[in-house]
């Protein structure tokens, strides 16, 4: 095939192609407005692919200066400003999608001749899916409160504004805490779960009970252990399959930590890959074993399983995590100075009745300070500590049937633990 195209002309391909695409656009619009009234469009695939060969012949017989490409897009323009004038005061119909996107089918000879050809299909695919979602995206966004658009203009500011002008200087003497350290730990922990939230909110919001564990794991796998174990108690789910939600939450939990540390320490993330790779396998195989071959149906199938999620961008979430991080950076440096790595080994089992996240992303930033040997056994046994915790809260707030299958699957997921700590 390669040998083929090398015997075409560039000129050929790139008319091939820009024909093509063009033609692409213009079957979209016809599909896409196959509802309408012929005389109230603006045209489907012969103009558009029209359109698409006129920019292409203007912009190939004067390529230095463009006044010819220049001159037809105004011509173009002008046209479609007639048309939309006259279809808003014929019709009363003032969209603006088929006119910007003939525009961009003008456009496609200079994009095809200037940049990559991926780059050129990657804006066709967008124009092509974007006109075919239009009533899932008003769907959507009719979904999204106002408090949801001012949290992510905050965070975008955080992350995108702030971030990058906040210095990386040490604020208190001793301690390898800076203000972009900080920022950054925030930044981190803030998206990954607040990509589960966007999901568990607008794309699966009735998601069904494997599904809420896989998400609310990447969440939080402590709050969703807390929220499934009360829905078992409550018998919406049999307590086998709300075991097995669970246990995937605690999957989830090994990879989000897993992408954090290759964040912040790829070599300490490189030592950690094998075991919690191990451990999340095991954990989904524990998972879906309850849940496959388990035969029990829900008490109540006709309830939502809805979980309480709050949003983790909103500021009290942060405010938590920013004085957590604090701490643990803190009381981290002074378990070091005093009682050195042993200290430290017994601290990562403390910490696992909190939220590990805070302590952990300290841990992966102390490159100098922390051998990576140590950081690595305390990030195992931090998260072993977490699923002790893990299976307290679900033996108290959950069925008592739960108990068994709880013990079963917990007890496998920390005993594959502790053998893993000779890895690391």
């Amino acid at each position: 095939m390669g040998q083929l195209l090398q015997h075409i002309p560039q000129s050929l391909q790139n008319f091939l192609i820009v024909a093509l695409f063009s033609m692409l656009i213009g079957l979209e619009q016809r599909r896409h407005h196959e509802t309408e009234k012929p005389k109230s469009l603006l045209g489907t695939d012969r103009t558009f692919t029209f359109i698409g060969i006129l920019g292409y012949i203007l912009y190939l017989v004067d390529r230095e200066r463009l006044l010819l490409y220049a001159f037809g897009g105004l011509a173009i323009t002008v046209f479609l400003a007639v048309f939309y004038i006259h279809k808003v005061w014929k019709e009363g119909q003032p969209g603006l999608t088929s006119i910007v996107v003939a525009l961009i089918t003008y456009a496609l000879a200079p994009l095809v001749f200037t940049q990559p050809h991926w780059l050129v299909l990657l804006i066709l695919i967008t124009v092509l899916v974007l006109v075919e979602v239009k009533d899932n995206l008003i769907a959507f966004s009719e979904k999204i409160e106002n408090r949801e658009f001012i949290t992510l203009a905050k965070f975008l500011a955080v992350a995108g504004v702030i971030l990058p002008l906040t210095p990386d200087t040490t604020v208190v003497e001793g301690l390898s805490l800076t203000p972009y350290k900080f920022w950054l730990a925030v930044v981190a922990v803030s998206t990954i779960s607040y990509v589960s939230y966007l999901l568990r909110k607008f794309v699966f919001p009735e998601a069904g009970l494997l599904l809420t564990g896989i998400l609310g794991g990447a969440y939080s796998s402590t709050a969703t252990t807390f929220t499934l174990s009360r829905k078992g108690k409550a018998g919406i789910f049999g307590p086998a399959k709300t075991t097995s939600a669970i246990i995937l939450a605690t999957g989830m939990m090994y990879l989000r930590i897993l992408l954090l540390a290759f964040l912040f320490n790829k070599e300490l993330a490189s030592k950690l890959a094998v075991p919690f790779l191990v451990l999340a396998a095991a954990s989904a195989g524990i998972g879906l074993f309850l849940y496959r071959f388990t035969k029990e149906e829900p008490v109540n199938s006709g309830d939502k399983l809805k979980e309480d999620q709050r949003n983790p961008l909103e500021f009290r979430a942060a405010l938590l995590f920013a004085f957590l991080f604090v701490f643990f950076v803190t009381l981290t440096h002074y378990v070091m100075q005093y009682y050195g790595d042993r200290g430290l080994k017994v601290l990562s089992y403390i910490v696992g009745v909190t939220d590990i996240d805070p302590f952990l992303i300290n841990l992966f930033q102390q490159k100098q300070t922390v051998l990576l040997s140590v950081a690595a056994l305390a990030t195992v046994q931090a998260t072993i500590s977490n699923n002790v915790l893990k299976l307290a809260y679900s033996f108290a707030l959950g069925s008592s049937t739960m108990r068994k299958y709880l013990a079963w699957g917990f007890g496998l997921i920390i005993g594959l633990s502790f053998l893993l700590l000779i890895w690391v």
